[in-house]
């Protein structure tokens, strides 16, 4: 399509397509064809489709109206091309070429044949018109070439440019005489005539011959006397015109298989080709040669079009269609010192300052040098070849250096080294090399390019020789871009980007981002926007990320704001895309700021001015309004003096401001400029202000159309909101007016407010309103009214109870009589009433109300500034806001900032801009460190370090505040526990499962919870006692605090917990005495619910902390020996392995009694099985414990005496033992096997089990059932 980014396909299967190329979508098919379309062409300037197919028919289709207008009929066979003239408003003609030998040219306003191009013999595959000449190209499989001569047909049918008047209905068709054209059955008697004899309209100027076998294309060069030809003998044929003659000029051989289609580019003097040999190929018209070519496997090529004004080509194969460009248009630019850009335009390096912008012109371009080609396509103008990326030495104040890459032979660069004061004067060029992506300067005379053969870091100094070689942190890096400051690069690998300092060696960050095209860094190093292909990843100077935004269309260019003033510098990131200009904020806020007609390449951006560069290289400026970026960064960084002076004088409006403000939680900022009733009825709810909300509802209540319904519904709301901030004159007022007389007699006993209730009751008797005369009597307590009303409802069994019930004798009596008299009964009505110990009826009197207020006390505040509009201007008085503000803005982020900058020292080696990047301030070193430390308090969630004096107000009341708000909700101890603790136990006692659940995943990598619950219910539950409440009312559980004792804590409130020392001593105790006695299945379950409750203890004391972590490591050995201890039962009849356990059995960390036990066991069973070497040594170490030498102990002492002399006889082992009892190890807790010190191991970061199988990595811990093994952790946390 001449404008729209539309591409119409028409395919095999009779189907034609219109695609948006930008966005890669079908928008819309037309199906009417059958069988293949072959030809299909969009008018230059209505909305029109023309199509030919196999059908032999011509099709006209309106896009808009998404239907075929008119079928044109007359070809015999299939039509291969259509095409609209090129001037198809003066000349409505549609060509046509069919495999019926003939060409035909038709008027699609009088749907009319009017000429028959006939002399082909064979298949005519394709037809064209010139663009601007009267002539037609055909290309047959005749072999020849035919250019046809219209202008006879031009004269009749136009005659010299008289044409339609469109004025008149159908139009009225004139002659060149000024005589009615032939219509009807005069017209149907020429198209006979033509069609038998044809007609000497059109005659063949040229027949061009030179081709082996049949042309598929011919194409006219747009403005030269040019034409190009393609045929199946694999040839591309130049041929060359004059008034009299045509005559082949060259052949351009290189396809492997018949040429189907070929072109001129319409802004390069090249001729495109595709052949079914499945390539694309681009030749030099002046050099005749071959430029370029693209390959795709498996799908021949059959067709080529390109757009008429843009730099694109699209081209159609067995699978599909693609869309290309021949070379990227995007300008090579950098940015120079101060006011400077570089660029190439051509092959000129130009610097364009912008310091002499004046009279809309952005500036002076001044050529600095010309750029040599180089590689294989130095000899030509082809495509490729052109300078891709630009980076200028920001690092040199004395000289300019800039490097030059393309892509050029798989990568090069150029040196251009130039005098800042005569820049097109004194300029040293060739310096070149290889490399990979961009070239980047890294300090005052260094620069560092990418190998592309070994991927390696290349550090050069400016002579081009190489000093240094870095191998960078991740093997799969293809480009290098600019790291900010000197020393730094960021280097692009896969979906990320790393900050990398070459002299060091070390990776400073790491950020996500896929697809970077491009990095542009703040005029202040501290912000780097990464441009992706569909998006922009915002981060800080060590690539943190501060915000990421994505878009549907490709993003272009980026420049950050330098404004001087206005608080926007390195704060308001521009982008374009294809066709607009958008605006980014670090907090991650976008919008659309214009739109485009063309790419453009933003550069700099100062206040409402974008500077760019456009396809072609030229300095563009336009006008960009940034209010709306303005106001949201204002309102992000609490200029709220701004705010508001942008509310009064800037045309911000519209429904997205409005939604934006409110998400944001600044409803009042849009109560100031809304005016709108029921939006501003919204806001004026969301900020809780009554007064404002009164006015609107009021002004929608008067407003003409508004119906019953919606009235009602706005005074609802209004009172639901004034109930929740306890104005009971805005309830009462809103209930009367939606004549809610339930809530409102509801409302007027909550309030104490009888009068008005006996009011009700009139009212409701006026009414005939039976239940609400009923309910006002019930709670004014009113008995004989309420007998009154049963009585006249027709209730009068009903009536008479409840007389009887009251002591109303004489009410009782008449409804008695009553009763009678409709034959009815009053016996036994009262048995029906319950008249046990409790009173079955007693007479409800109106509660006596607490406050006898209207409205509920507050405490006057004063009116924020986003509120009080006037006390801000007043406030301001008259300053320059913005510079005010930066100071203010400075001052409250010093702390962060210098933060930040300490970890840069390594920059002061880089050279230029060491100096900038460490600022110790100017102000009082006192005041600086207070601020510091205080504000670490924010950094770390800690509540504590903003103290809010919720009476402080009190003193400063008076008329002028206005405004009114509850105070501050205090907070439930329990919301205080998690955030002054780092203790699971006390996130579980105050009900915060999720994080008690983190940190003990964090801390010692518990997985398994379930191992946990009893303890964790435990302290949940221990953490509150419950006590009973007033008659009728809920329990009130009261939390238990364990620093409580010297008064309440407030907000530093710790949790009781339930689980205490004594409660592991005791579960260990149990464990001694069951493993003492060979209970071990006992003593087992013992040792592992210590380990389950460890976590849910809190230490008071360093030395308890000490003590619960070596009951851990108790608990570990004695289950490690439990496990042992089955082992050995299990393998009994393996003399090697019950002697291998029963060695290891021996050397978990046990209490001397039980060694004892275990020595004695293992010494039994090494002699057993005559290993004599390990009873030897188990002996000895029975008879070295202290216990041996007891009188219980005496036959022990014997027994192990004579082993050892036996022993040490016999000097031998019946077996091969895994066990060397010299050296240290610790047993294998899955394999019970020994883990020699220096062997790698895997280990528990909770109980410090070994295991010594790598999978066991990430598993649930054997021991104690519930950590991952293997994960380094921080361990145990104790105290809180």
């Amino acid at each position: 399509h001449p404008v729209r980014p539309w591409v119409a396909a028409s395919l095999h299967n009779g189907v034609i397509q219109l695609w948006d190329y930008r966005v890669g979508t079908v928008i819309d098919r037309f199906e009417e064809h059958e069988g293949p379309v072959r030809g299909v062409d969009f008018h230059l300037h209505e909305p029109l489709i023309v199509s030919g197919g196999d059908d032999y028919k011509i099709k006209v289709w309106d896009y808009k109206l998404r239907r075929c207008l008119f079928t044109l009929l007359g070809h015999l066979d299939y039509i291969r091309t259509v095409q609209f003239h090129p001037n198809a408003t003066q000349y409505p003609w549609i060509l046509s070429a069919s495999d019926d030998q003939t060409l035909r040219l038709w008027d699609f306003q009088t749907r009319s044949c009017l000429s028959v191009l006939t002399g082909h013999n064979h298949y005519v595959m394709c037809a064209a018109f010139h663009p601007s000449e009267d002539l037609i190209v055909s290309a047959s499989l005749d072999q020849t070439v035919r250019v046809w001569d219209t202008t006879g047909l031009r004269k009749k049918q136009m005659g010299g440019g008289a044409g339609m008047d469109v004025g008149m209905p159908g139009g009225a068709m004139m002659d060149a005489n000024g005589m009615p054209r032939p219509t009807g059955a005069q017209q149907a008697a020429l198209n006979v005539q033509a069609e038998l004899f044809g007609t000497n309209d059109v005659v063949v100027k040229y027949v061009l011959e030179g081709h082996d076998r049949g042309v598929n294309w011919a194409a006219f060069h747009p403005t030269l006397p040019l034409l190009a030809s393609a045929a199946d003998d694999r040839q591309v044929k130049l041929w060359r015109m004059s008034e009299t003659k045509a005559w082949e000029v060259d052949t351009l051989r290189g396809h492997a298989n018949n040429v189907s289609c070929c072109l001129f580019h319409p802004k390069h003097d090249l001729v495109v080709s595709n052949s079914e040999d499945r390539s694309i190929r681009v030749w030099d018209v002046s050099k005749r040669v071959g430029v370029q070519t693209f390959r795709r496997e498996g799908d021949r090529f059959w067709i080529l079009a390109a757009h008429r004004s843009q730099n694109l080509l699209a081209a159609g194969h067995d699978s599909g269609m693609i869309v290309f460009k021949l070379e990227r248009e995007r300008p090579a630019s950098a940015h120079g010192p101060a006011n400077k850009l570089y660029y190439v335009r051509g092959r000129e390096l130009f610097c364009h300052d912008y310091a002499k912008a004046s009279g809309g012109a952005s500036g002076v371009d001044v050529p600095i040098a010309s750029l040599r080609r180089v590689g294989q396509q130095a000899q030509t103008d082809g495509i490729g070849s052109a300078p891709r990326f630009l980076s200028y030495n920001q690092h040199n104040p004395s000289e300019g250096n800039v490097l030059v890459c393309s892509e050029t032979d798989g990568g090069t660069y150029e040196l251009v080294t130039f005098s800042l004061t005569n820049a097109s004067g004194s300029v040293t060029d060739g310096k070149r090399g290889s490399c990979m992506g961009p070239a980047i300067f890294l300090g005052r005379n260094r620069f560092a390019v990418l190998d592309r053969h070994q991927r390696q870091i290349v550090i050069k100094n400016l002579n081009n020789e190489t000093t240094k070689r870095v191998q960078p942190p991740y093997p799969n890096v293809d480009a290098l871009l600019d790291g900010g400051t000197a020393g730094r690069i960021l280097l692009r690998a896969d979906d990320r980007a790393i900050l990398f300092e070459v002299q060091s060696r070390r990776v400073l960050g790491e950020i996500t981002a896929p697809k970077i095209k491009s990095v542009v860094w703040s005029p202040d190093g501290s912000k780097v926007a990464l441009l992706c292909k569909y998006g922009i990843v915002i981060a800080d100077r060590q690539l943190e990320q501060l915000c990421s935004i994505s878009d549907t269309v490709r993003i272009k260019s980026g420049a950050w704001d330098v404004s001087p003033s206005g608080g926007t510098s390195s704060q308001l990131f521009i982008y374009t895309t294809l066709h607009h200009v958008k605006y980014c904020l670090p907090s991650g806020d976008t919008g659309t700021i214009r739109t485009l007609d063309n790419p453009l390449y933003a550069q700099r951006v100062v206040k409402d001015q974008l500077f760019c560069l456009d396809r072609e290289a030229r300095a563009r400026v336009l006008s960009i309004d940034t209010t709306e970026a303005r106001f949201k960064l204002a309102l992000a960084t609490k200029r709220y003096g701004q705010v508001m002076k942008m509310v009064r004088h800037s045309r911000l409006c519209g429904r997205a401001i409005v939604a934006y403000l409110q998400s944001k939680g600044f409803p009042e900022v849009a109560l100031h400029f809304v005016r709108e009733p029921r939006t501003r009825f919204r806001l004026a709810l969301a900020c809780g202000n009554i007064e404002a909300a009164m006015e609107c509802a009021f002004t929608l209540e008067q407003a003409a159309g508004e119906g019953k319904e919606a009235s009602r519904e706005v005074w609802g709301q209004l009172g639901s909101e004034a109930l929740r901030q306890g104005n009971h004159q805005v309830v009462e007022m809103s209930y009367q007016r939606t004549k809610d007389f339930d809530r409102l007699s509801f409302l007027y006993l909550l309030t104490g407010d009888t009068e008005k209730l006996r009011k009700m009751l009139k009212i409701s008797n006026m009414r005939q309103d039976i239940m609400g005369r009923y309910h006002n009597a019930l709670l004014l307590g009113d008995a004989a009214e309420r007998v009154k009303v049963l009585e006249e409802s027709g209730n009068l069994p009903l009536a008479y109870i409840s007389a009887k019930t009251h002591g109303l004798e004489e009410d009782a009596e008449r409804i008695k009589i009553a009763i009678e008299t409709q034959e009815g009964s009053v016996e036994g009505l009262m048995e029906k009433v319950d008249s046990g110990a409790r009173r079955s009826g007693c007479l409800l009197q109106p509660p006596t109300p607490i406050v006898r207020e209207n409205n509920w006390p507050t405490l006057p505040v004063q009116k924020t500034t986003l509120e009080d509009l006037e006390a801000a201007e007043a406030e301001r008085g008259g300053g320059d806001y913005d510079e005010d503000m930066g100071v203010e803005a400075e001052a409250d982020t010093g702390a962060a900032t210098a933060w930040d900058d300490d970890d840069d020292f390594g920059d002061a080696a880089g050279g230029g801009g060491a100096d900038d990047d460490i600022d110790f301030g100017d102000d009082d070193m006192g005041d600086d460190w207070g601020d510091d430390l205080d504000d670490l308090g924010v950094d770390f969630g800690d509540d504590k370090a903003e103290k809010v004096d919720d009476m402080a107000g009190l003193s400063d009341m008076g008329d002028a505040t206005g405004a009114f708000k509850m105070p501050t909700a205090g907070k439930p101890p329990a919301g205080c526990w998690a955030a002054n603790s780092s203790h699971a136990a006390d996130h579980i006692a105050a009900g915060a499962a999720s994080s008690a659940m983190q940190l003990l995943n964090r801390q010692i990598a518990a997985s398994d919870f379930m191992v946990l619950k009893n303890s964790m219910l435990g302290s949940y539950l221990g953490a509150t006692v419950s006590l009973p409440g007033l008659p009728g009312s809920g329990s009130m559980a009261v939390p238990l605090m364990r620093n409580d004792g010297s008064g309440h804590p407030g907000s530093d409130s710790l949790p009781r917990t339930s689980l205490k020392m004594k409660h592991l001593v005791t579960g260990l105790r149990m464990g001694y005495k069951y493993f003492q006695g060979g209970k071990f299945n006992d003593a087992k379950a013992s040792f592992e619910k210590v380990l389950a409750d460890i976590p849910m203890v809190v230490a008071d004391s360093k030395a308890e902390a000490n003590e619960i972590k070596e009951m851990v490591e108790i608990c570990r050995e004695y289950i490690t020996a439990i496990r042992i201890k089955a082992g050995m039962a299990a393998v009994a009849a393996d003399p090697v392995r019950s002697t291998e356990l029963s060695a290891y059995f021996t050397h978990c960390n046990l209490q001397p009694v039980h060694l004892l036990l275990a020595l004695r066991s293992a010494m039994g069973t090494a002699f057993k099985h005559k290993n004599f070497i390990v009873a030897a040594s188990f002996a000895r170490r029975l008879l070295e414990l202290p216990d041996m030498n007891s009188e219980r102990n005496a036959d022990l002492r014997v027994k192990a005496t004579k082993v050892l002399q036996k022993s040490e006889q016999m000097a031998r082992n019946e077996h091969q033992l895994n066990y060397n009892e010299n050296a240290a190890f610790a047993i294998d807790c899955k394999d019970f096997a020994p883990i020699y010190t220096g062997e790698p191991s895997v280990k528990c970061s909770y109980c410090g089990s070994q295991y010594k199988d790598e999978s066991t990595r990430n598993k649930i811990c054997i021991t104690c059932g519930f950590c991952a093994a293997g994960v380094d952790t921080i361990g145990l946390v104790t105290g809180a």
